[in-house]
């Protein structure tokens, strides 16, 4: 028992030692580090890792931390000088100066940069100071010697004026910052200098010569000008044009004007601005609100001049007579204004309609026209009888024709060619048989072939008969040259300058033509008489041989076509449907209108549209053949169109045949000398080298050829080998120069279009068309001596 007892003693002395004694707890830097991790994990705590890894610091203490920085730093520091005072990484530096900002209204983060209230106060005392010294502050300069923005400094800069900062901002330019002294000697300057000004002066003059600022210039003479300070205007709002003028200068100016105006009845807008007024309209307007000013172009002329050219025109309309009212207008007009002037006072006076104004200042009355046009009635007469009797083919329209056939079926008409209109008409009506042919209103069918502008070179190697050149000039009968007219009235109508009746006898020309063209049908109707049988007979024999030469030409044309490539080949056959093919089948369809009276005055006239609207007339066993005639012009065959047009040829009563040998060479002979003449008579060197270029490959080859212009290259190309080098190196050279000139010539219409057709800007372009132009003169010789020559060498031989 004592022993149980003695060790439950000693146990109870070790737990009360136990009890009393201090516990030390130690922990390594491993699992501190740990133990932290895992409540920054769990968000349990907050802190930043600094950047040597040996620190943690709480956000409070970097936001305090960032508050005595920029207390040390006198209330400006930068953001990345922070981060490396704090240690820590950027990102939380940038936060805390973040929300520091944003809780504080004292501190801003402006381009990565804390700045407080205390630092903007200091500068701005700087500043203060520096103002004071120099009178005008730039917010630009500002910016670069504190690198800070300028919108930041202006917004500060404005809550310290008047209280840290002694001055004022330009309220034009808010830039720029005045002490209360500078804007006094600025303003006194200003005053004194334009107070000694007598003349107009540009204010951008004054500026540059005397080194004010700009804005505070026009601000401080806008406020003495307005507060009568200083007696002028400145005009020209505030930009470069700006002009102070002076009142004494103005007063001047204005007596000026004042007695111009009276004694000369007008005012020149160059005379005004040569005087210093810069914008003479307005200020005519603003001037004399209340008198009655017509304002030209370049003048304004007053109503006393207004009032004499109107009564002028009227005196010259109610006399029939004319007025020349160079005489009463001031020496200063241009002709444009002249023109406005002249035809405003028409308008007032209501005689628009009844005058017209030649030579650009004199008006001549309407009827005084008509008295000249009545002069010549007699010699219109005797020329109309003279000419129907010589030359009894000219311009006339079916109603004439209609007329001419109803005179012709008088008493005398015989029972024969009775039977024979109404044969016809029926014929037409009933059936749609044409096949007997012409009838009283056959006409002579005339075929034209016309050129379309722009493509001269299309159509240059057509052939023009004596007869095609006889109905040109029956068709286009003239009365008088200008000239023979002016000589009349010269005569007639003495008192009349020399250049007014010039022009007015080009005036007198179309309308005497076509009183002239009147005048001949009324002639010819009056004359008319029923045509013979022989002569219907003659007329539908000659358009049986016309088709035939036609229709033989295309035969030789499309062998000619042969010899090029598919794509050229197809170039040339369009073109063939387009010239020869489509005047064949506008003389079988005006022939059949002819009969329902409704043929046109030339065939070659017959548009597309024409020529389906009288098809669609017709009866269904004469429109289907002709359709389809009509329908091959747009196709790519020749041959096709040749197989349609025996046809059709043989609905309208025509027979077509094939030409023998003899005749084909005589065919050839005919068209190359028809081509030789046009050679001969030309000078223009496409036309020559197209022209030249036809005629060598039928001499070379024994085949017409019928081609547009821009084949010309192809052509020359298959003569290669058909004739010697020599001639075929001069062609080639021809067309490459040729090919220059017409692009020369379009680069320079282009040029002169978009220059608003100045010259003289290129000169070197010039020279090169110059000199282009010297050696295409002596290629043309070549060429024409090459064609030409031989064929006279073998006419001579034979």
């Amino acid at each position: 028992m004592a022993e149980a007892w003695e060790e439950i003693r000693r146990l109870a002395a070790d737990f009360q030692r136990a009890q009393f004694a201090d516990t030390v707890q130690r922990l390594s830097e491993r699992n501190c580090i740990e133990i932290i991790a895992k409540l920054v994990e769990e968000k349990k705590l907050d802190v930043v890792h600094t950047l040597d890894g040996k620190e943690y610091i709480t956000p409070t203490q970097i936001s305090r931390e960032i508050r005595d920085e920029l207390y040390v730093h006198g209330g400006r520091i930068n953001i990345v000088d922070l981060q490396k005072i704090i240690n820590v990484d950027w990102v939380h530096v940038e936060s805390r100066a973040s929300d520091i900002a944003r809780s504080d209204r004292g501190v801003q983060l402006v381009l990565g940069q804390l700045i407080d209230v205390t630092y903007l106060d200091r500068m701005a005392e700087e500043l203060n100071d520096k103002l004071l010294e120099a009178g005008m502050m730039s917010i630009a300069e500002l910016c670069k010697a504190y690198d800070l923005p300028g919108d930041f400094l202006t917004e500060e800069l404005s809550k310290r004026l008047g209280k840290i900062i002694e001055g004022e901002m330009d309220q034009y330019n808010r830039g720029v910052i005045f002490t209360p002294a500078f804007v006094s000697r600025h303003k006194a300057r200003i005053r004194g200098l334009f107070s000694a000004v007598t003349r107009p002066t540009p204010v951008s003059t004054m500026i540059g010569t005397f080194g004010f600022q700009e804005h505070l210039l026009y601000s401080v003479l806008e406020e003495l000008v307005n507060t009568g300070r200083l007696k002028g205007t400145v005009v020209g709002g505030r930009q470069d044009k700006a002009v102070y003028i002076p009142d004494i200068y103005s007063k001047t100016q204005n007596s000026w004007v004042d007695s111009f105006l009276r004694q000369n009845g007008y005012l020149e807008f160059d005379a005004l601005i040569r005087l210093g007024i810069p914008e003479p309209a307005t200020y005519i307007r603003k001037r004399f609100k209340s008198s009655k000013l017509l304002f030209l172009r370049a003048v304004c002329v007053g109503q006393v001049i207004v009032d004499q050219v109107e009564a002028s025109v009227e005196e010259a309309v109610s006399s029939a007579t004319w007025t020349d009212l160079q005489s009463m207008l001031p020496s200063c007009l241009s002709d444009e204004d002249i023109g406005i002037l002249i035809n405003q006072a028409m308008r007032n006076t209501n005689v628009h309609s009844s005058a017209r104004v030649l030579g650009g200042t004199v008006v001549v009355s309407e009827k005084f026209i008509g008295n000249c046009l009545s002069l010549f009635e007699e010699a219109m007469q005797h020329k109309a009888q003279k000419e129907v009797k010589n030359n009894p083919v000219f311009l006339i329209t079916e109603e004439d024709l209609k007329q001419s056939s109803v005179v012709s079926e008088g008493p005398n008409t015989s029972k024969k060619e009775k039977r024979e209109a109404e044969r016809r008409k029926k014929a037409t009506e009933g059936s749609g048989s044409v096949k007997s042919g012409g009838g009283g209103n056959a006409r002579e069918i005339r075929i034209r072939k016309t050129k379309k502008k722009g493509k001269r070179d299309d159509d240059s190697d057509e052939e023009t008969t004596a007869t095609q050149q006889n109905r040109n000039r029956q068709t286009e009968v003239d009365f008088m040259t200008a000239e023979e007219i002016a000589a009349v009235l010269e005569e007639r109508v003495c008192d009349c300058p020399e250049d007014i009746l010039s022009e007015l006898a080009e005036q007198l020309t179309r309308p005497l033509k076509k009183t002239y063209q009147e005048v001949m049908r009324a002639v010819f109707l009056s004359s008319t008489c029923s045509p013979s049988g022989p002569t219907k007979k003659r007329s539908v024999k000659e358009l049986q041989e016309e088709l035939a030469n036609l229709y033989n030409n295309i035969r030789l044309f499309e062998k000619g076509t042969k010899f090029f490539s598919d794509e050229t080949q197809v170039t040339i056959v369009k073109h063939i449907l387009k010239t020869v093919c489509t005047d064949v089948t506008n003389i079988l369809v005006n022939f059949l209108a002819a009969e329902l009276m409704m043929s046109a005055e030339s065939p070659s006239s017959i548009t597309n549209e024409v020529r389906a609207k009288i098809l669609g007339k017709l009866q269904e066993e004469t429109r289907t053949p002709l359709m389809k005639l009509h329908n091959c012009l747009n196709g790519k065959s020749v041959e096709d169109f040749l197989a349609n047009l025996e046809i059709s040829a043989e609905v309208c009563g025509f027979m077509l045949k094939k030409i023998d040998k003899k005749k084909e060479r005589q065919a050839l002979f005919m068209h190359r000398q028809a081509l030789l003449e046009q050679l001969k008579d030309s000078d223009d060197p496409a036309l020559v080298l197209h022209l030249a270029s036809v005629l060598l490959f039928q001499g070379s080859t024994s085949c017409m050829l019928h081609a547009p212009g821009r084949c010309v290259p192809q052509i020359i190309g298959t003569l290669t080998g058909r004739i010697p080098d020599e001639q075929h190196r001069l062609l080639s050279r021809c067309q490459m120069l040729v090919v220059k000139q017409l692009v020369g010539q379009d680069q320079g219409q282009d040029q002169g279009q978009d220059q608003g057709g100045s010259q003289g800007d290129h000169p070197e372009e010039g020279d090169q068309a110059q000199v282009i132009q010297k050696e295409l003169v002596g290629l043309v010789a070549e060429v024409k001596d090459l064609v030409i020559t031989p064929k006279k060498t073998a006419a001579t031989e034979e």
